[in-house]
């Protein structure tokens, strides 16, 4: 089985390659959205399915992290964490798990991971937990994204105009966030509400609206362009 590769430009501001990321998950629209997220945030994500070729993909590419499930058909998520460590590789690895599974989060760690993540989770929580092991392994900080005169620093989670500090929340930074990695162009409503909100979010779409409007008084009116019926345009301003 070939795995499926998916590759995403660079983030404006970048100037490295991106961070490569493998998922290994057997929960296919679960791992689909998490390589889709992932790679709005600026990575590059491959994902299997399976953990005897999440093994093999591990063991032989230059991956930076690693998201592991933990109950996979071929071989289990410990057993691939346990053999990537005794091979010598040191990559950071996410553990996945269903809430109140077989497994504890004990064993998990005992076996090599780095991090454990029970399911249903968030995907802010995620790219956090994401953010956090990178810079942990030393795999750098996430670029600095300048648009005019903001600029948003991904790794610290901070957000200047014009020099001076903006406080901004947690879901007020993930939105300016995903407008920022796709400075000038348009993002929908339903790609926001994709990488910001719970995967299960079954609310009403217009939420966006309440945090567009929070950051328009935060940040000026002239930074964010609505454009009916499409979405949101990141821009310099004014």
């Amino acid at each position: 089985m070939h795995p499926h590769v998916t590759h995403h430009r660079p983030a404006a501001g970048a100037e490295r390659r991106p961070f490569r990321l493998l998922i290994v998950e057997d929960e296919k629209r679960l791992a689909l959205s998490l390589a889709k997220g992932l790679m709005a945030e600026g990575y590059a994500v491959d994902v299997v399915h399976d953990g005897l070729e999440g093994l093999r993909l591990a063991t032989a590419d230059g991956y930076d992290l690693i998201v592991l499930d933990i109950m996979l058909p071929g071989m289990n998520g410990y057993r691939v964490c346990a053999a990537l460590r005794a091979a010598g590789h040191d990559v950071p690895v996410l553990m996945l798990t269903a809430k109140d599974g077989e497994y504890d989060e004990a064993e998990g760690l005992d076996t090599g991971a780095d991090d454990y993540l029970t399911k249903p989770f968030s995907y802010v929580v995620l790219v956090a937990r994401v953010k956090a092991l990178l810079r942990r392994h030393g795999r750098s900080a996430q670029p600095v994204l300048r648009v005019g005169a903001l600029v948003i620093d991904q790794g610290a989670q901070r957000v200047e105009r014009d020099g001076g500090e903006v406080t901004l929340t947690a879901k007020e930074f993930a939105v300016l966030e995903q407008l920022a990695l796709r400075a000038g162009e348009v993002v929908s409503k339903a790609e926001i509400l994709e990488h910001v909100w719970d995967f299960a979010y079954e609310g009403d779409v217009n939420i966006i609206e309440v945090y567009v409007s929070a950051l328009r008084r935060k940040l000026g009116a002239g930074h964010i362009v609505t454009v009916r019926g499409a979405g949101y345009r990141l821009v310099a301003g004014e």
